[in-house]
Order: structure tokens, then sequence, then C-alpha cells
């Protein structure tokens, strides 16, 4: 089955992690054995070639770039300016590997219309290019407001404004906190250019300040249920329920933390936790009983999101396990309608209604 990702890292592992992610999975993980500076070396399951494997023709695929003030302990850059040119060291990246015909970057519809009926076509995915579709995860590297037009020239067609901690925008995941001016003047700046505001990461209090403030577009790329994993950075019935009623949709996330309750960073393992694919489908069921139907869930897998096959599902050895969750689906009853939309439906019902 076609599958669309909502969430994933890729500029990041290319930089960050050094990961040359036109190679196989295997190859990746070959290269990084002895390593320790990262305790998910080796333990990779994304790349290029794995995306193809798993039917993965979509991804959202981020930049992020943190900005950290004296104090804070979090890993960032000490100035917007630096997050700033991390990110665009991030846009090139993805620039390059649309020069090599490895990625096609998707910013309207009939560049997604395009690119849908290659992948809908007979011949084998192993020359087909992986569209993405940029987000800005964590607004800091937004030097300021008038940055924002320039990114979306660019490309950018979502943004988150918070990640972990605070942020210059917006406070995220162990943080509180409502969205000072500066904040407000972005999610105008993002309603003007029609850019996907990303609810995830936002802190409770921004939360509902930038529902509050924003009349654009809203999605979740990659957010769990806080009923089943009662932790600030999943959302409430409350919070689910409001993203609902906007239209969202929300990608489904394969962090073992956010998968299961009290998971033990360093200490748990995903076998020890009994962490597999169906605990995803638990948190896919409680999304589709709060809305009473199917058309809100899709996949936001954030896999080899600064963790690896030691944060992850048991069940999944590389990203194209995610063909594993159709079956899971069946089994709990789910309609082949509902599992297609849950797959890839409901995120392009959702970009044609934002891109019409």
């Amino acid at each position: 089955m076609f599958v669309i990702d909502a969430h994933l890292d890729l500029s990041m592992n290319a930089l960050e992690w050094n990961r040359d992610l036109t190679q196989s999975v295997a190859a990746i993980n070959q290269r990084e054995e002895g390593l320790t500076d990262k305790p998910d070396r080796a333990k990779a399951v994304v790349s290029l070639p794995e995306l193809r494997k798993a039917n993965i023709g979509l991804v959202v695929a981020t930049q992020i770039g943190r900005y950290v003030a004296l104090g804070n302990t979090l890993p960032g850059w000490h100035s917007p300016e630096q997050a700033w040119a991390q990110t665009q060291g991030q846009l090139a990246w993805y620039k390059a590997m649309e020069a090599k015909g490895e990625m096609r970057q998707i910013t309207d519809l009939q560049q997604l219309d395009q690119h849908l009926a290659i992948w809908a076509d007979a011949n084998d995915n192993t020359t087909k290019p992986i569209g993405y579709i940029l987000s800005l995860e964590g607004a800091d590297s937004i030097v300021d407001v008038s940055y924002l037009e320039g990114a979306y020239n660019n490309g950018l067609r979502a943004l988150g404004p918070a990640h972990y901690g605070p942020g210059r925008y917006a406070n995220g995941t162990d943080a509180t906190g409502k969205m000072g001016q500066q904040g407000l003047e972005l999610l105008k700046e993002m309603e003007r250019l029609n850019i996907i505001l990303d609810a995830t990461h936002l802190c409770d209090d921004a939360f509902w300040q930038a529902l509050d403030n924003f009349g654009g577009h809203v999605w979740a790329s990659h957010n769990n249920c806080r009923a089943l994993v009662n932790h600030n950075r999943q959302y409430s019935d409350e919070m689910i329920k409001v993203l609902i009623s906007r239209g969202a949709v929300i990608g489904a996330a394969l962090d073992a933390w956010m998968m299961v309750p009290n998971w033990v960073r360093g200490m748990s393992t995903p076998e020890g936790m009994n962490c597999n694919l169906e605990v995803m489908a638990n948190h896919i069921d409680h999304i589709c009983q709060l809305a009473g139907n199917a058309l809100h869930v899709g996949m936001g897998t954030d896999l080899d999101g600064a963790f690896g096959r030691e944060q992850c599902p048991y069940d999944l050895e590389t990203i194209a396990d995610i063909q594993k969750v159709p079956d899971i689906l069946i089994k709990r009853g789910y309609s082949q309608t509902d599992i297609e939309n849950m797959m890839y439906g409901n995120w392009l019902r959702f970009l044609e209604n934002a891109w019409k």
C-alpha cells in the first residue's frame, strides 16, 4: 500500500549524524559500528532506498535548528543566525538530493498530482524520487518574521513553532507559558502565506493560544495520546477533539517512550516494555474513537528522530515494516477504505483542502 509519512528528520540525519541516506540501512549501520557519540549509532532504520521498499513515496521532511539562551542545557545554537544557517545547510542537502534525482520537492497541487502519478505507475520503485514537503520543526531559526516569506519561497509549507523547551516564538515540550507578541506575529504571517501550522510539540498554554489566534490549516505531524501515555508531549482528549474540529490529521509516532507509559531512557527496551506495532494501533484506535471515524489519523513515524532501533517497536527492523500496519488494522476491524485513509488518504485530503 502507498504510504505518506508526515514526519522524518532526513536532513538532520544526513548532516548531524553524517549518514549517507542514499545508501541502504545496512550500509549506514555497518559504517557506524563502534561509534559511541550518539546512543542510536548503528541502529538506524531509515534511508531513501528503504523508503522506496516501504512504498513511502511522499514524506514531510524537516529542517531543525534550535536556539538556546544562556542557561538552557538543551543542545542548540547560541544565536538565531547560527540556527538559521543550520537550516539553510539542511535545505542545501535536500536540493542536492533533488539534483541527484533522489528526491523531489512538492509545494502545490499540480506537483503533488504529477508526483502521485509517478508512484501509481507499474514501474519499479527503485528509480522513483521520494517526494518531500518541507517543514520546519521549531521556529527558533526564523531570525525575525520577515525571514518567513523567503523560507516559503524556498518551499517551506508547514511549521511547528516549538520543539523541546522554551523557544523564541513558542514554548514546547516540558515547558509552559503562552506565546509572546513575536509568536503571534509569526502565526499571522504563516496564515498570510498559507503555511500549515504543525501543532506538535506546543506546550498546553501555547497550543490553546495558537489555535485561538490562527485561522489557517492545522495538523499534528507526529503526536500520540496522553490518555495512554501521561506526559505533556502527548495530547489530551480535549486537545485531540479540538484538532479534529479544525479538520486536522494527527500522525501516529513510533518513538517508544511516546507509545508506552513509564519508559526510562537508556534503560527500558522495546521487548521489555512490550512495545510493538500493535501499540501504535492502540493510539490510532483512541483517536478514531474520539473522532467517531478514521479520517483524522495518519502515519507520522518520526523514525530516526534522534533514536533508532533501541527505542522503536521491536517488530520494526526498518521503516519498510510500516507495511505491517495495514494487517494489524484489518484485525482491529477497520475497513479497507479506513486503512487506505490512514496510510495515505487523510494526508492527501488535507493537502488538497489546504492547497486548493
